[in-house]
């Protein structure tokens, strides 16, 4: 399919674009139109690598913490991550022991959440279970004043059900921090049906606060970035299960521009979160939908990548430089003859153009859908949150580089093979055939 008209002059500097798409992120009815709420003294519920994470943030952003964990030795466990990061910067000599003293003097910790009482923002980042963060903010709700802000720190679950469980949904809100959430730049900004508009405006002001680049997100499984993560992440799957390795897969992405590859983002993060979300969309996934097992394989043998000592690669101890693993590779041979599968070879070519296309699709459908109210929000939520190279500006913007009428040919040849899993966005049909760009949508 082609283009009816000729496309229009684009701007082709992929930075440039980010740079503006940055500024526009915070243009928003909620924040034109709604003032925020004050927020100084905040909850985090949590003492994990996240929760301890967002907590430095805060602190760094110059507010009072309450850390609440589940008993006194887990309180000391967040402490102590907390302080290590403070231990590690006076060690570099960015700050001095005074600094440290000083920021430390505004953080403390327990397990009664009547210490919450007064704060103006509480943050849960507990284990990412339907049932546990519910409980959490039944505490929540019992517990803080009227007017304080609830937030969510879930990467994939239905903030809506959350809200609905306690008699406040007014108050609460998605704030999806990333790992390590003291230096990763994105937040997303999950919002509810029921949510205030001061709680939005609310949120964005303390993403400015935290020097954080703030994204709005609808709701649904895994909001912009995770829902789209999971789309290009299964194309990969499926070159792998087909003929390429994942150690191809990983090179082409790194040449593209990312700095890691799908397979060591996994080892990065722990293989057993993917399989603890694919166990969980087990009941609801399409059984006409292809699923390749190779994933859950590694993880059933305790392979969860860094952590573990192995994963897609192998990693000596302490080391988080990985190696390529023939076991893994047996592994992969093993499902593909399973599954019936004769292997073939793929250029890098056409492993980019595959991964590429699943994503920009996938991205199309969250605008489609109004998860993301503009291209350029899938934009900046994939360059700051998900390692796209910044020099191409994001894969919306990339797309409208290489033209849109070839990402969607590229569909169609694929959805030959695979129907159900390539079938074309409408928005992005019908941009092809009105001659448009998806930065057309972006209303500059």
């Amino acid at each position: 399919m082609t283009p009816s008209t000729p496309q229009p002059a684009l701007h082709t500097d992929g930075p440039a674009h980010l740079q503006r798409a940055e500024a526009a992120v915070r243009q928003l009815p909620e924040t034109a139109s709604a003032t925020a709420r004050p927020v100084q003294r905040v909850g985090v519920i949590g003492g994990g690598t996240m929760g301890a994470g967002i907590a430095v943030a805060l602190l760094d952003g110059g507010l009072d913490v309450t850390l609440i964990e589940r008993d006194d030795a887990a309180v000391a466990q967040g402490m102590g991550r907390i302080t290590q990061v403070y231990d590690r910067l006076r060690a570099k000599g960015r700050l001095n022991e005074a600094e440290q003293a000083a920021t430390l003097s505004r953080l403390q910790g327990g397990t009664d959440y009547a210490l919450l009482s007064q704060v103006d923002l509480a943050i849960e980042a507990v284990f990412e279970d339907m049932a546990v963060k519910h409980a959490v903010f039944a505490q929540l709700d019992r517990h803080c004043k009227r007017g304080a802000v609830l937030g969510t720190n879930t990467s994939y679950l239905d903030v809506n059900e959350i809200a609905a469980s306690i008699s406040r949904p007014q108050d609460v809100i998605g704030l999806h921090f990333f790992s390590p959430a003291n230096i990763m730049k994105l937040l997303e900004i999950v919002v509810p049906a029921q949510v205030s508009v001061d709680v939005v405006a609310t949120a964005f002001a303390l993403a400015d606060r935290l020097r954080k680049v703030p994204v709005r997100a609808g709701v649904c499984d895994g909001f912009i970035g995770n829902r789209i993560l999971a789309v290009y992440r299964t194309a990969a799957d499926h070159l792998m299960a087909d003929g390429a390795s994942p150690y191809e897969i990983d090179a082409m992405a790194r040449a593209f521009g990312y700095p890691m590859g799908p397979y060591e983002v996994s080892d990065l993060a722990g293989g057993d979160i993917g399989w603890a979300t694919r166990k969980r969309r087990a009941a609801t996934r399409d059984p006409r939908a292809r699923y390749v097992h190779i994933a859950d394989r590694l993880c059933e043998r305790g392979w969860f990548g860094q952590k573990t000592g192995r994963g897609w690669y192998r990693y000596e101890t302490g080391s988080r430089s990985g190696t390529p693993d023939p076991e893994v590779l047996a592994i992969v041979d093993a499902e593909r003859q399973r599954a019936g599968i004769t292997p073939r070879t793929f250029s890098v070519e056409e492993i980019e153009r595959r991964y590429l296309a699943a994503m920009v699709n996938e991205g199309a459908k969250v605008v489609a859908e109004g998860i993301a109210l503009r291209p350029l929000d899938v934009d900046v939520t994939l360059v700051h949150g998900y390692g796209f190279p910044r020099a191409k500006g994001g894969p919306m913007h990339h797309a409208d580089q290489i033209g849109l009428g070839r990402i969607l040919a590229d569909i169609q040849t694929f959805a030959q093979t695979d129907p159900l899993f390539w079938q074309p966005e409408p928005l992005l049909v019908q941009l092809v055939v009105q001659g448009r760009t998806f930065d057309s949508l972006n209303g500059w």
